[in-house]
């Protein structure tokens, strides 16, 4: 029972959470323990808002992961945890969230609101709407970042913001192009995707990665970013970017993996290693140059 409910929130997908330490990485304050421990705090609270917006949208498309091939796994959709369960877990997760509001900023709180609505219209109804399905999971990331930035009070770079809003185009639209080239009878799962082609999405898939690689070599060349690490050499660390689309793109291409970024990013060696090399020496870089 318990592991069902590891599975309904979606532990493993707390990594995309992340994204809320980018403004502190590249704001300098990594080492520095107030905001340190405020980025950490706000993580976890992003994680809980998350997770109860995962429990909800299984809820929501409990019928539709019945007739997907992995979905039905899900424990709502193969019953291992009921409906009504679901539900107490939702406001449970609601009573937690809604007072640890007043341990954040009001800048961090609305991201969160936004967050969670944005979620349950995506849940509700956006998702069955061609191209706005995509904008709307990519939004997520997004959102994080700017989180993370509300949350320790700082500026951050339009070029870092528009690579972080690429970079999850590029991861939602692989999803969606896995799960058209998984299952067959799109009526009876996710109706947007008799909108879509593996074509059209190859074109989407090709314009967002050429957005992250450029959006970031711009920002790692930008006068701002080089006066404000005082240094030239960030540029190398877009190798590292251009690895990590190529993997991305092997491993939906060669190994069928896609449809869950997380599964891609935490079990492929090669990913592995290239985020862990890319945070050295972006932490190098930064701090120890």
């Amino acid at each position: 029972m318990i592991k069902d409910y590891i599975r309904l929130v979606r532990l493993p997908q707390w990594i995309k959470n992340s994204f809320i330490f980018v403004p502190l990485l590249f704001s300098k304050k990594l080492f520095l323990d107030a905001d340190f421990f405020t980025a950490l705090g706000a993580f976890f609270q992003f994680s809980i808002a998350s997770s109860l917006v995962y429990v909800v949208n299984d809820l929501v498309d409990y019928e539709a992961d019945k007739a997907h091939p992995t979905k039905m796994n899900r424990p709502i959709a193969s019953g291992a945890i009921s409906k009504t369960n679901a539900i107490i877990l939702i406001v449970g997760l609601a009573l937690f969230l809604i007072p640890t509001f007043i341990f954040f900023n009001i800048y961090f709180q609305f991201i969160i609101i936004i967050y969670v609505l944005l979620n349950f219209a995506y849940s509700i109804r956006l998702k069955h709407i061609v191209v706005l399905d995509i904008l709307c999971l990519a939004s997520g990331f997004v959102l994080r970042v700017l989180a993370g930035a509300f949350v320790i009070s700082v500026l951050i770079s339009n070029w870092l913001i528009l690579s972080t809003l690429f970079v999850s185009m590029f991861l939602a639209v692989i999803k969606r192009r896995s799960e058209l080239e998984l299952i067959a009878d799109t009526n009876k799962t996710r109706k947007v995707l008799k909108s879509y082609s593996i074509n059209y999405l190859d074109q989407l898939t090709t314009i967002s990665a050429t957005g992250l690689i450029v959006c970031y070599a711009l920002y790692t060349v930008s006068e701002r970013t080089i006066q404000n690490f005082h240094t030239e050499n960030l540029v190398v660390t877009i190798i590292f970017v251009v690895y990590g689309v190529f993997r991305y793109l092997y491993l939906m291409h060669n190994k069928k993996m896609g449809e869950n970024p997380t599964d891609v990013i935490i079990k492929d060696f090669g990913m592995i290693i290239n985020i862990i090399c890319y945070i050295l020496v972006v932490v190098y870089l930064i701090y120890l140059q």
